[in-house]
């Protein structure tokens, strides 16, 4: 592919256009945030009933605040790099084009979903004259360098220097190897036949200290942080999804312990947890709740020294093949709110093939999935199903909805996490397959509308990599970040889908033939959207925390 580069591509003073425009937008989102405010306020206090009345422009908010920071985590990366000397051609087209194409669409309308739209004007707001001087930022000839820059780096995955210091991308380096070896050349295989990871990779794993990752070293983890979650995260996933999130599993039933636990909880189950000595799984949706875990029904009664479980759970994931489940339960009968629930280490026998749930008063069968196979999804019954009461989770009833909100943070940064290493899967197989495969005598990676999704996706990987970073320091430090995290995982699920869709449209025909990865991939990234907040959910409570912003 060759192009001819003019000097003007890129602009002389991006960095100065880019640190001027960001004050631009936070007055636009400061004005959107008092006019919704206006509109949900009822005797001085948001009203929840206003906020549902008006969730399309609520939404919107939520979308034009993660546009918003986004823009200032990828300003933030790119004065980062220039003060360390980093700052190179494909990271300057990267910032030049991710500012020219989200200023052009706050201006223009921001895509919530398919056939949802916000434009500022459903928000109340009219005047976004200021924007003038970056909207030209994305271009045809910014993107056909950014894909010859792609090119030359040899389909390597991660393109642009990620900001992060060279012991994360050490770790990167490890755990890409490991993919491209383990998992690459046998995931489209798992994902066909809807098998289980087999527990080699999984031990290997182990080994590779990736369930251990961030629980303390007292309690035999390696302590690492948020942030080196996430890099370990989106290789595992870039090689496949289910493999990624065999970590989340783990991650959660980590955070729940270390937040919520006793000592001698933390001290039992921690280690085991790490070594992979036991796998963990989470069970909290049921079939007639959803995200609605206030109306959680599965009771658990105490007698004498054991819980003893009636109910149903459902979208259980990996259940057969797990030692350990942290189960939300009921453990107050009177009540009907989250004051009443309470949170169980359910131990279990690890299933078999020919009998998946050998436990007395359990018992579940599988949902067939489109993707994010691999571990499987269960039904679970549980009839008179006996758990230790030295088991709850604290020692103390009541708290279980309060614990598993404290690990929702973590949670949702590991899944935006995942959505990059998706995305980045669907973009190194569209890129391969854009510069291999010939018609009307060329590769169909020179022709615009290729090389312009192929550049959009190396974008808003990075956008959303740069926002999942921020959030992750944010966590390391001590901060409050589920706004900063919640957006991550907003944008990062909608840019997987974008990127395994548009995938899936490089390879024309052979895209929709099972026998191509980037069908599976397709299919593993409309997940991302509905587990761990629905986009939906996700956007009614970013919304919420930005309306807190105009009361303070």
């Amino acid at each position: 592919m060759s192009i001819k580069t003019q000097p003007e591509v890129i602009f002389p003073d991006l960095l100065e256009r880019c640190q001027k425009a960001i004050p631009v937008v936070e007055e636009i989102l400061s004005t959107a945030r008092n006019l919704m405010s206006k509109r949900v306020t009822i005797d001085g206090r948001v009203s929840g009933k206003a906020v549902e009345q008006e969730q399309y422009a609520a939404h919107g908010l939520s979308w034009l605040a993660t546009y918003v920071e986004s823009l200032r985590q990828m300003s933030a990366w790119a004065q980062n790099l220039q003060a360390n000397g980093r700052l190179g051609e494909m990271e300057r087209l990267l910032l030049q084009i991710a500012f020219g194409e989200y200023l052009s669409q706050i201006r223009g309308g921001i895509p919530m979903a398919q056939g949802e739209i916000i434009r500022l004007s459903d928000l109340g707001v009219e005047d976004t004259t200021t924007l003038d001087t970056m909207l030209q930022g994305n271009t045809d000839a910014a993107r056909k360098r950014l894909v010859e820059l792609m090119i030359e780096r040899d389909g390597v995955a991660t393109f642009g220097d990620t900001g992060l210091d060279e012991e994360y991308e050490m770790i990167r380096d490890q755990f890409r190897r490991f993919a491209d070896d383990k998992i690459v050349p046998y995931a489209h295989e798992w994902h066909l036949k809807d098998e289980l990871i087999p527990m080699e990779i999984i031990t290997e794993m182990g080994e590779l200290g990736v369930f251990g990752l961030t629980i303390p070293e007292e309690y035999g983890g390696f302590g690492m942080t948020k942030t080196a979650m996430c890099v370990v995260s989106e290789e595992l996933s870039r090689g496949y999804i289910g493999v990624g999130s065999l970590g989340t599993r783990s991650e959660i039933a980590a955070e729940l312990i270390m937040c919520g636990g006793t000592e001698a909880q933390k001290r039992e189950w921690l280690p085991k947890i790490a070594s992979a000595e036991i796998l963990p799984t989470a069970v909290f949706t049921e079939p007639s709740t959803g995200s609605d875990l206030g109306s959680l029904r599965t009771r658990a009664v105490l007698e004498g020294d054991e819980y003893v479980v009636t109910g149903n759970k459902t979208w259980i994931t990996h259940a057969a093949r797990t030692d350990v489940m942290t189960m939300l339960v009921r453990t107050d009968p009177s009540s009907d709110t989250y004051s009443g629930l309470s949170m169980l280490l359910a131990e279990k026998p690890r299933g078999t093939d020919d009998n998946p749930f050998p436990a007395e008063g359990m018992s579940g069968g599988e949902i067939a999935v489109l993707g994010y196979r691999g571990m499987k999804e269960y039904e679970l019954a549980f009839d008179g199903f006996k758990v230790k009461a030295e088991n709850l989770l604290g020692g103390v009833e009541g708290q279980g909805f309060k614990q598993l909100m404290q690990t929702f943070e973590s949670a949702r940064i590991q899944t935006a996490a995942r959505a990059i290493g998706v995305a980045q899967c669907a973009m190194e197989l569209g890129l391969k397959y854009a510069i291999d495969r010939k018609q009307f005598g060329k590769s169909i990676i020179e022709f615009p509308r290729i090389y312009s999704k192929l550049a959009m996706m190396a974008v808003e990987i990075m956008i959303t990599r740069q926002l999942s970073y921020f959030a992750a320091r944010k966590k390391d430090n001590g901060r409050r970040c589920d706004l900063e995290a919640g957006m991550a995982k907003l944008l990062g699920a909608r840019v997987a889908w974008m990127c395994a869709d548009n995938g899936l449209q490089i390879h024309g025909g052979n895209g929709f033939a099972l026998e191509y990865p980037i069908s599976r991939v397709l299919c593993d990234a409309r997940i991302l959207s509905i587990f761990e907040g629905a986009a939906e959910i996700q956007a009614q409570v970013i919304a919420r925390r930005v309306l807190e912003q105009a009361r303070n």
